[in-house]
C-alpha cells in the first residue's frame, strides 16, 4: 500500500503536526456472502512503509493527511474462483486501486494501552466512484510506542454503483453487503 501526502491548511489554525510511518505488517480483509455460503478477501502487509500527517489545531480537531493505494490484485480470496470474480466485479483492469483518503478525526487519540473509540471521517474511491464515510476507530498504542488503529465499515457493491458478482447462471448470487476490516500500525515520529 502506498500513503500519498495531500494537506492544505484550515484557516492557518494548525497548532501542531505530527507524523505516523505506516508499518509494513497491517491487513485489510473483506468480509462477504452469497446465497450459499460467506467469503473472506485480505491484503496482508505492506510493500513499504509511508507516512500519514495529523494537524491538530487549538480545538483538537485533527485535520488528516495521507491516501492509502491498495491494489486490488493484492486482495485473495483463498479461492481462485472467487478471487477472480471480486477482481472483475471491482473492475480491476480500469481501476487497479482501492483508494481510502484520511480527512479528519473527531479529536487527537490519547495513544494509551487501553483502545480509545474515535470517529473519523475518510473518502472511499473504488472503480471510479467516491463516497465519505464516518468509520467508527479503535487506536491505542503499545510499550514499544506502536499505534494501532482498527475498525470496520460496512459498505455495499451499489455505493460504488457495482453489480454483485453472480456465477453458474445466477445461481449463485452475492449479497450487496460487504464488512471493510482493517487493522494499520503505525510509528510516531516528530512532526
Amino acid at each position: 500500500m502506498i500513503v500519498t501526502l495531500i494537506f492544505k491548511p484550515v484557516n492557518g489554525q494548525v497548532t501542531s503536526k505530527v507524523k505516523w510511518v505506516v508499518l509494513k505488517d497491517g491487513a485489510v480483509k473483506v468480509d462477504g456472502s452469497t446465497n450459499v455460503s460467506k467469503f473472506s478477501c485480505s491484503v496482508t502487509g505492506y510493500t513499504r512503509p509511508d507516512t500519514l500527517i495529523c494537524y491538530k489545531n487549538n480545538n483538537n480537531n485533527v485535520v488528516l493527511s495521507g491516501r492509502l493505494l491498495i491494489p486490488i490484485v493484492s486482495f485473495d480470496c483463498l479461492n481462485p474462483m472467487m478471487t477472480s470474480e471480486l477482481r472483475k466485479t471491482l473492475k480491476a483492469k480500469d481501476f487497479p486501486t482501492l483508494n481510502i483518503s484520511f480527512i479528519s478525526l473527531q479529536k487527537y487519540p490519547e495513544l494509551k494501552p487501553v483502545q480509545e473509540s474515535i470517529t473519523g471521517i475518510v473518502t472511499i474511491e473504488l472503480a471510479g466512484a467516491v463516497k465519505k464515510f464516518v468509520i467508527n476507530y479503535r487506536i491505542s498504542m503499545d510499550g514499544q510506542r506502536i499505534v494501532h488503529m482498527t475498525g470496520i465499515q460496512t459498505i455495499r457493491f451499489s455505493d460504488f454503483h457495482l453489480t454483485p458478482p453472480r456465477k453458474l447462471g445466477g445461481m449463485i448470487k452475492a449479497d450487496d453487503r460487504l464488512d471493510v476490516l482493517f487493522h494499520i500500525n503505525f510509528k510516531m515520529i516528530s512532526g
